[in-house]
């Protein structure tokens, strides 16, 4: 029986074996970041949501109050969802405070291009946005436009 001791013989296999362990990191890393802007995502639609909401139900006597609610709203709403609020953008796209009319909120929130758990995040690849409309109650108080809903939105 002969003993091989030399190098003779050997086939390629290890370069296989690391190549393999750096696919699956890297599979590792796409999947997670592409989760992070899912998440980012769910995070800035609730936030668009709660933001409208402030604002539509707010007892402030001003339009900027509310919308100063309805921002306050969605950064405690983002940093429910364990995200930084000072990084949210809340845009209003269409705001009244009369009965019936539709009031829209915009959320932006940047995503990182790459995020590791022990270096960070670098890079702005992609925003997050989330929007949200809802309707002034016709029923409201507070309001000095009485009469100013159509009759099918109050049911008469």
């Amino acid at each position: 029986m002969t003993v091989v001791r030399g190098e003779e013989g050997q086939v390629g296999g290890a370069e296989a074996l690391v190549f393999g362990v750096l696919v699956f990191v890297l599979g590792t890393l796409v999947v997670a970041n592409a989760w992070g802007v899912v998440d980012a995502k769910m995070a800035a639609g609730a936030a668009a949501r709660e933001a409208t909401r402030a604002f539509v139900e707010s007892d402030a006597s001003s339009i900027g109050e509310a919308f100063a609610e309805a921002e306050d709203a969605a950064r405690v709403t983002v940093a429910g969802a364990g995200r930084d609020p000072s990084k949210l953008s809340v845009i209003p796209e269409r705001i009244s405070r009369r009965r019936c009319a539709a009031v829209t909120v915009r959320t932006e929130y940047p995503v990182p291009l790459l995020s590791l758990p022990v270096i960070g995040a670098h890079g702005h690849g992609f925003t997050a946005v989330g929007r949200h409309t809802e309707i002034v109650d016709p029923y409201r108080g507070g309001l000095d436009d009485r009469g100013a809903c159509p009759a099918e939105m109050v049911g008469r």
